[in-house]
């Protein structure tokens, strides 16, 4: 089965790639600062930051990237559009990336900020595989468990690090 010319199927791999990497490096610092306890605020910033900072960076290094694969193949860069595939990759990173920092807009209480964090991230997460299910036939229930699976780990090692970070940073000053 090849890529379908046009469509959503087109730029399936650009959306699945900024969904999966917007959604894990946002929770990832919230996560992240969560375990070394900066406080919610602190979170929001870098979670926003990271949004604008990071969706531009992986838009850009898609871009460049179909467009070195298509240079090397000598195949039309005109026809291919890489801006398109590098626009596909922002939106979506932005987009379901953003579902995280919803626990943050929230009074939720600070104990239960990361929690619901996670538990949106995971529904984003779901919701993408299901998606894409449908486009890669498969059930929908396995590409779902397989977004979270692999995107929830993630998560995990982010705070982790936080919390073991967090204590050795106290303790140099």
């Amino acid at each position: 089965m090849s890529r379908p010319a046009t469509g959503v199927g087109h730029y399936l791999r650009d959306l699945v790639y900024g969904a999966s990497d917007g959604v894990v490096t946002t929770l990832a610092v919230v996560a992240g600062a969560s375990g070394a306890n900066f406080g919610a605020r602190v979170g929001l910033v870098l979670g926003v930051s990271n949004l604008a900072a990071d969706g531009l960076s992986m838009a850009i290094s898609n871009y460049l990237g179909l467009k070195s694969e298509l240079e090397q193949a000598r195949a039309s860069i005109e026809h291919e559009q890489p801006w398109r595939h590098g626009l596909a990759t922002f939106v979506a990173f932005v987009v379901v990336g953003a579902v995280p920092l919803l626990a943050y807009l929230v009074d939720v209480g600070a104990s239960r900020q990361l929690p619901l964090a996670f538990g949106l991230a995971m529904i984003a997460l779901a919701a993408v595989g299901v998606v894409r299910a449908r486009f890669v036939s498969r059930p929908a229930w396995r590409s779902a468990l397989e977004m979270t699976g692999l995107a929830g780990g993630a998560a995990l090692v982010a705070y982790l690090v936080g919390a073991l970070l967090e204590p050795v940073l106290a303790a140099s000053g």
